[in-house]
């Protein structure tokens, strides 16, 4: 085996996105059974990826089911599965079946990422060298956090950061060393530095640093996804409303999870999830596979593929039927797994999905609008709807209307990490969306309420909101996706009245954490 010299990710698809999908199916097809070695039950579990949409169907390198293996050690990589010592069968440790059971993968995963260290059970199976005993992503929002550096880039990430840091105490000389790099490039980077990390790489290739860089990008998007930090182009950066959570993270003792070749003990060490202190489970005296149980099973992974593209609150008659047609599965067992396992509907995967879109800039903008919409629908009982895609400079993303309470809102959506009201933004929400509701809007409803939901704002936008309010007579504010999702998950366990949500919208400043709590 080569040796990998350097901090290492396995990517088949480069974000966590998919993985309670992948990790369903998986769960269908393998649990229970002896994975290493069982190119037949690899192969079905390729093939049921495909079958799901998640994994790209093509020309296959092999007939082993190659695919399979890949995605199976994904999982493994991340501790959500973990091979029983005296039978070699594979199980879901505790936090892979927090996931199956439809707990918020953020939350599952956040756990996962922050804990992912060298050596682990993976990494020693892929060749990592043993020099690196670290968390990689903790020592990554620890720089982040330093007032010296602020943000940092795939390419100081790629080149720097995962070929030395090895170990904790390289932090200060981590700072240093990004420092030089921003001042003065690969100068500083060693004669030896393609001998020594990528010597399978030509060092005269169009970018040979490539494969580093997207090690690093791999990695950034694994930190976005616990909703941890904000992405600029090529950059992460910690949100302000997320520094004092990644403060207390960083500050919390995590030291490595000892004897990583100890494979079962390692991984289910490494499995546990945010709602649990040890794994006390007898794997072998717990087994659940049966025609029934794998059916159900078949059922979820459906309601996963489904909720992680709309958001779903509660299990009715056209959730049922979806799962249903999909699946082929009875209908009475259909809606009695649905109410079992999700009996308060199914957000996590969405919301992580929509987290991602406020970063996107124009790249999914429309869609960033279109499941705003479903949430202010869905999640809160409005009618809403989504005027964005008309390219309309005089109307909104979206507009809301409340019968209940008696007025109108308008939505305005914007896919970016720092956010302002510049002067054209300002007199198109005060001149034409305020002022000109009538253009677009046919109730004579009174405007509750103006508000922007974007990935992140200037320090400044409070003064540019109160400056709209001021104009237009309307209370105005904005909100980042961040405490957005904070508040969608807060009333699915108590629901908000749209009187109080006309409160909340009208502080006439950015809404923070505070606020909702």
């Amino acid at each position: 085996m080569s040796r990998c010299n350097y901090w290492w990710v396995t990517r088949p698809k480069r974000k966590l996105n998919t993985i309670p999908e992948i990790l369903s199916v998986f769960a269908s097809a393998a649990l229970e059974h002896q994975w290493d070695g069982s190119r037949n039950l690899h192969v079905q579990f390729e093939n049921e990826l495909e079958r799901a949409g998640l994994k790209r169907v093509g020309t296959r390198r092999d007939g082993t089911g190659s695919g399979g293996r890949t995605y199976a050690a994904w999982l493994r990589s991340l501790g959500l599965i973990c091979q029983e010592t005296t039978t070699n069968q594979v199980f879901l440790t505790l936090a892979g079946e927090a996931i199956v059971e439809g707990k918020s993968p953020v939350a599952v995963l956040k756990k996962q990422v922050l804990n992912y260290q060298f050596p682990s059970q993976f990494s020693m199976s892929v060749g990592v060298d043993e020099r690196f005993r670290i968390k990689p992503f903790r020592f990554l929002l620890k720089l982040l956090m330093d007032e010296r550096l602020g943000y940092l880039s795939s390419d100081e990430v790629g080149k720097i950061i995962i070929t030395e840091a090895e170990t904790d105490k390289d932090y200060e000389k981590m700072v240093e060393r990004v420092i030089a790099y921003r001042n003065f490039g690969d100068d500083i980077l060693g004669e030896d530095f393609f001998s020594k990390y990528i010597p399978e790489v030509n060092p005269e290739s169009a970018d040979p640093y490539q494969k580093l860089k997207d090690i690093a990008n791999t990695m950034f998007n694994w930190l976005e996804y616990t909703q941890l930090v904000g992405r600029d182009t090529g950059t992460i950066f910690i949100p302000e409303e997320k520094k004092k959570e990644v403060s207390k993270i960083i500050e919390e003792k995590s030291p490595l999870i000892l004897n990583p070749d100890d494979k079962e003990t390692f991984q289910r060490k490494y499995g546990i999830d945010p709602w649990h202190r040890k794994d006390t489970r007898n794997l072998i005296a717990t087994k659940t596979i049966s025609s029934r149980n794998i059916e159900m099973q078949r059922i979820k992974n459906a309601m996963m593929i489904i909720a992680a593209t709309r958001p779903i609150v509660s299990i009715d008659t056209t959730i049922v039927e979806n799962v249903v047609e999909t699946t082929g599965s009875e209908r009475n067992l259909v809606e009695h797994t649905l109410l079992e396992a999700f009996p308060h509907g199914l957000m996590g995967g969405f919301l992580a999905n929509y987290y991602e879109m406020a970063f996107k800039g124009t790249e999914e903008a429309i869609e960033f609008e279109k499941a705003t919409t479903e949430i202010f629908r869905a999640s809160f009982g409005y009618n809403a709807v989504h005027l964005g895609q008309t390219g309309a400079k005089s109307a909104p993303d979206v507009l809301l209307l409340s019968d209940s309470e008696g007025y109108q809102a308008i939505i305005d959506n914007k896919a970016y990490s720092k956010y302002s009201i510049t002067g054209d933004h300002h007199n198109r929400m005060v001149h034409n969306y305020v002022e000109k509701i009538g253009n677009y809007s046919n109730s004579r409803y009174p405007i509750g309420f103006f508000t922007y939901i974007a990935g992140g704002f200037i320090s400044t936008i409070d003064k540019q909101i109160a400056a709209e309010v001021a104009e237009a007579n309307v209370h105005g504010s904005g909100i980042t996706v961040a405490t957005f999702i904070k508040m969608i998950e807060k009333n699915s366990e108590q629901p908000y009245s749209q009187k109080t949500l006309r409160e909340l919208f009208s502080l006439d400043r950015e809404i923070k954490l505070v606020d909702i709590t």
